[in-house]
């Protein structure tokens, strides 16, 4: 049963892909996919975790995903997000067993320094709903990418039914510039900041660290897609309209306790 459900989620997730390109295109025009495809480029490019850290965070999800896809019902659709050891879980599961399942089952995964669970309990979203928030993380990095004095390369954005989850290790007043870009982009209804806040008198010496590791000769790959577990019903792609709005509300995300202390500011 899990094999058949995750050949039909990547059977799925790549129609979905597909399709949203057409979405994308045709709300944005070419214009949009230019500036996507160039702030992909530019959020590979630097990173405050170490190398190490990097390839930690990309162990942790595939055990999370494993785990998760076996112990968790079929119904359940789970997002997982790993950065700097903190994991983040979004999605639709049928109970609130299965939410403390989930949660219980990351926990007992070595070196996870914390976790938000942000899983709500409903049914699965669709595949229209799906391809929004694929379409609105592209929205919000590129805004990111167009906004003076901010580098988008230190935020990882996730968006789930509209909601938009910001990550990374930044100083206050970065995490703050950060959600206010993301909270003006038209469609987006909330931003939750799951940040690891670091001191400005510290940001050169995160960033030495990890530049050193890079420096030592080892090369990461890039850092794996976020991944997903669980059903997709069966539903078109439709696009949702985006009119302009007032900056949506922000808030912080609440974090529980992993299976170990919380690593170091770029460890």
């Amino acid at each position: 049963m899990n094999k058949t459900r995750v050949k039909a989620t990547l059977a799925n997730a790549t129609l979905v892909v597909s399709m949203l390109s057409g979405v994308a295109l045709t709300l944005q025009g070419c214009a949009l996919a230019v500036v996507g495809a160039a702030a992909g480029g530019t959020l590979i490019a630097t990173d405050r975790r170490t190398l190490g850290a990097q390839t930690e965070d990309r162990e942790i999800q595939v055990k999370a995903l494993s785990r998760i896809n076996e112990n968790l019902p079929d119904t359940a659709h789970v997002n997982v997000t790993v950065f700097n050891r903190r994991v983040l879980l979004t999605g639709e599961v049928p109970d609130d067993a299965a939410k403390q399942k989930a949660e219980a089952v990351v926990r007992d995964i070595n070196n996870v320094g914390s976790i938000v669970n942000e899983l709500a309990v409903q049914g699965a979203s669709s595949i229209s709903t799906r391809a929004n928030d694929s379409y609105l993380e592209t929205r919000v990095k590129t805004a990111m990418v167009g906004e003076k004095d901010l580098r988008a390369n230190y935020y990882k954005v996730v968006c789930e039914r509209g909601v938009v989850y910001l990550m990374g290790l930044v100083t206050p007043d970065e995490g703050a510039h950060g959600a206010d870009v993301a909270a003006r982009v038209p469609g987006v209804e909330q931003v939750v900041k799951v940040f690891q806040y670091i001191k400005p008198e510290d940001v050169q010496a995160v960033e030495a660290a990890a530049a050193a590791a890079s420096d030592a000769g080892t090369v990461s790959a890039p850092a794996a897609p976020e991944a997903t577990v669980g059903t997709v019903p069966d539903s078109s792609v439709t696009s949702r309209p985006l009119d302009s709005q007032t900056p949506a509300p922000v808030k912080n995300s609440d974090v529980h306790p992993g299976s170990a202390k919380p690593a170091p500011a770029g460890k």
